[in-house]
């Protein structure tokens, strides 16, 4: 299933939905998403994930590419990200360093 992302601003936030898989055919324009997202200098990078049905590693290293892109004192928050996307990113250990959350 392709990925489809987009990007919006609200407030101090700025979104990036996905839907469909992220893996490493689609992961490239999840990339190319965020560093559009790390240029609008928002506190928060929330990154939706509810229509993600599966991830494969290479979302996992888009998600670090992401902590790479984005200021240090900005948060990284992944949103509503089903049990099997949510379970790899706290395996891997990603749920330290960015915000895991149901919705």
């Amino acid at each position: 299933m392709p990925l489809s992302v987009s990007l919006s601003i609200e407030g101090d936030t700025t979104v990036i939905e996905l839907t469909g898989e992220l893996d490493a055919k689609t992961a490239p324009d999840f990339h190319r998403t965020i560093e559009k997202a790390a240029g609008h200098g928002t506190q928060t990078v929330e990154i939706r994930m509810a229509g993600v049905g599966y991830m494969a590693s290479a979302g996992l290293r888009s998600l670090v590419f992401a902590q790479q892109k984005v200021a240090n004192d900005v948060t990284i928050k992944v949103v509503g990200a089903i049990e099997p996307v949510s379970r790899t990113i706290r395996t891997a250990g990603l749920d330290r360093s960015i915000v895991l959350a149901d919705e």
